[in-house]
């Protein structure tokens, strides 16, 4: 094993949007980085900017959706770059598509890559940093790991699951007083290319819901977590408003996704729909996309401002949703404390008078 004096981190993604943006701030916070992704264009190009950086990269080409390949990439990267210390699970795909028109194999992979992934890699984590008792590991979580919304089905539910293994590991690692520490970033809607190879069923162009950040906003909150160890972090000021509310009124936050999520989600640009995706193979295989989408002109560095830029707007629908819930309740509220079912069974006994 390699001897070496400065940190050692696994970013899994590593070649495009957060996990890209993510192993820059590493590199160029002294950290050497193993690099687990598909593609190896941008594998090549991730590591270059590592090494422009003053760090050693190692870039393993990888599906995290295969344990034992995730376990060989672990052991490979501690042989290249020495012991692990920051494992952050970050990989992830989706579709853009409505229940309906999802297949079960494009639910499978969608979890196995995004929730499984994630769980691999704690696991070939956690088989190295136990016996040291010592190491972090980090996911990054979503809005979406709290709040479901039309069209994401398959990764809403995988950061849902996320969010339940990650509670699960930081208890039994306090139970047993571990030196192994966790932490769980949930990301807002960033300006990735995600939205430009992830498989898409729609007729247009997918985009985040706004405000819409930058990825390297998320790549130093990752880092900054790293070192303080919270047991979570919501990035983002209207992110933490949505999480808030989906845990005091679920039900309005219902009647908000109904009304505006699914036009929400997506451009006036119409989308290809032969166009290569990623859910089953890399679309950075030969060109390196980066880190970044297509909606820099909208996105923002700081969480706070656009936020409260925002908020009127948001506020209005989340009270007009309020109180479209309000007024379907009140359409079905029985007279004098009477339920339904009283309702029907009063009906049929008088029918049968």
């Amino acid at each position: 094993m390699t001897t070496n004096t400065r940190p050692v981190a696994v970013v899994t993604g590593a070649t495009g949007g957060i996990g890209r943006a993510t192993v820059c701030e590493l590199a160029s916070r002294g950290y050497d980085v193993g690099l687990i992704a598909r593609g190896e264009a941008g594998l090549q190009a991730a590591a270059a900017e590592v090494a422009e950086r003053g760090g050693r990269a190692c870039a393993v080409p990888t599906d995290v959706a295969d344990a034992q390949a995730v376990e060989d990439a672990a052991a490979h990267i501690e042989s290249e770059l020495g012991s692990i210390d920051v494992w952050v699970n970050n990989a992830m795909t989706t579709v853009f598509a409505t229940i309906v028109d999802l297949e079960a194999d494009e639910i499978r992979r969608a979890t196995e890559v995004t929730y499984l992934g994630a769980v691999y890699g704690t696991l070939a984590a956690l088989r190295r940093m136990r016996p040291r008792d010592h190491g972090t590991v980090v996911f990054v979580g979503s809005a979406l790991a709290f709040r479901g919304i039309p069209l994401q089905a398959a990764y809403c539910a995988s950061k849902f699951a996320m969010r339940g293994f990650y509670d699960s590991l930081r208890t039994e690692l306090l139970h047993e007083r571990s030196g192994v520490r966790t932490t769980i970033v949930h990301m807002p809607a960033v300006n990735t290319t995600q939205f430009g190879w992830c498989r898409a069923k729609v007729r247009k162009f997918p985009q985040p819901v706004a405000p819409i950040y930058q990825p390297e906003l998320c790549a130093a909150a990752i880092a900054d977590a790293i070192v303080t160890g919270p047991r979570q972090k919501i990035l983002g000021s209207w992110n933490w408003l949505v999480v808030q509310m989906a845990k005091i009124m679920p039900g309005v936050g219902d009647h908000f996704m109904a009304r505006a999520g699914v036009g929400g989600q997506l451009t006036d640009i119409d989308i290809d729909l032969d166009r290569p995706d990623d859910l089953f193979g890399p679309v950075d295989a030969e060109v390196d996309h980066g880190a970044h989408g297509i909606f820099g002109a909208r996105s923002q560095g700081v969480a706070t401002p656009e936020f409260l830029r925002g908020l009127p707007h948001q506020a209005t629908l989340f009270a007009s949703s309020a109180l479209a819930r309000r007024a379907e309740a009140s359409r079905h509220r029985p007279l004098f404390g009477l339920g339904s079912s009283s309702r029907r069974i009063t009906q049929g006994r008088s029918s049968r008078r």
